[in-house]
């Protein structure tokens, strides 16, 4: 039982292009993604990730934690909006759903998360992608984990990161 969080980046630390992370994935990345979906009791995202990326249907609940009580994706039935901190909503989707949450959150989110170590662990892919719209440094966020391993596969870099 874990929380793991997972985020993709250009190797220019680009993080979306055309508004969404899709634009800076690799097919590899993508197949990893929807792999770890599988293991996930709940998923765990931001209110921003909730009004761009495709969250209209998932495999497990998806728990958005925002400010703003619009649902951005009211087509699905397993998607729910709390209005709460990152830290609540974390306790909360272990007691509801189970220990292993998926963050699929942005950087900030992600971040926010990691230092206060509130994630097990990070599954950081870095494509080939450049010149998207969002810039994030990565490495600043892999320096928070004390445990960092490297494999890459097809031209993207997969770290596995623990606190």
């Amino acid at each position: 039982m874990a929380t793991i969080a997972t985020l993709v980046v250009g190797i220019d630390g680009s993080f979306s292009r055309d508004g969404r992370s899709a634009g800076v994935s690799s097919p590899e990345d993508r197949k990893r993604f929807l792999a770890r979906r599988k293991s996930a009791d709940c998923i765990l995202i931001g209110g921003k990730t909730a009004r761009t990326e495709p969250y209209h249907r998932t495999p497990v609940p998806v728990v958005v934690v925002s400010r703003s009580m619009i649902n951005a994706i009211p087509s699905n039935r397993l998607a729910l909006w709390w209005n709460t901190t990152p830290e609540k909503a974390l306790l909360r989707a272990k007691k509801s759903f189970g220990g292993n949450i998926l963050v699929e959150g942005g950087p900030e989110l992600v971040t926010y998360l990691a230092e206060r170590a509130l994630i097990d662990g990070l599954e950081l892919s870095v494509t080939q992608a450049t010149g998207g719209e969002e810039r994030f440094d990565h490495e600043a966020l892999l320096a928070k984990f004390s445990k960092v391993t490297q494999e890459v596969v097809a031209e993207t870099i997969f770290y596995s990161a623990t606190l």
